[in-house]
């Protein structure tokens, strides 16, 4: 593994260990010319994977987007950026695993916005609000009337147990 600071191209591995649920493998190294330490990750690549948009047009599968959407609906909100990674980990886990060369950008939308319903009301809302584009406030509301009735009905369930 070639040094990021002098360019060196060997180094040795002093620790490893699996992240992402044993789906990846971070290494700590040291440049044996500089002795500088740096971190790497390994993963195993993924074969190609198409988003199939709205317009049926196609594009690669970026988890950087996904990342992205979450990060803007849970903003100013109670939300770790542990809970961040992990829900773009399930959904990137379910697209690869899905067994198909394609998937669309309603189903991912639909699984990142059940992630959020149960994690952040109003990171659920706000996604929504974009990923189903609320035109109006009878919509916004609409979809807010439909989260109070699901936690007041969970409520109702949780009582009788």
């Amino acid at each position: 593994m070639k040094c990021p600071v002098c360019g060196f191209e060997d180094s040795k591995v002093l620790d490893s260990r699996p992240i992402d649920e044993g789906n990846c493998i971070r290494r700590r190294r040291e440049c044996i010319q500089c002795s500088r330490r740096f971190t790497t990750y390994e993963k195993i690549e993924q074969p190609p994977l198409l988003v199939i948009k709205k317009d049926q047009s196609r594009e690669l599968f970026n988890v950087q987007k996904i990342r992205d959407g979450i990060i803007a609906a849970c903003h100013k909100r109670p939300v770790s950026a542990a809970d961040i990674e992990q829900i773009v980990s399930r959904v990137e886990r379910y697209a690869y695993n899905s067994v198909q060369e394609e998937i669309t950008t309603k189903r991912i939308g639909e699984l990142i916005m059940q992630e959020l319903k149960d994690l952040d009301d109003v990171a659920y809302i706000r996604f929504a609000s974009v990923y189903r584009q609320f035109t109006d406030i009878p919509t916004f509301m609409n979809e807010m009337n439909e989260l109070l009735m699901e936690r007041k009905n969970a409520g109702k369930e949780e009582n009788r147990s």
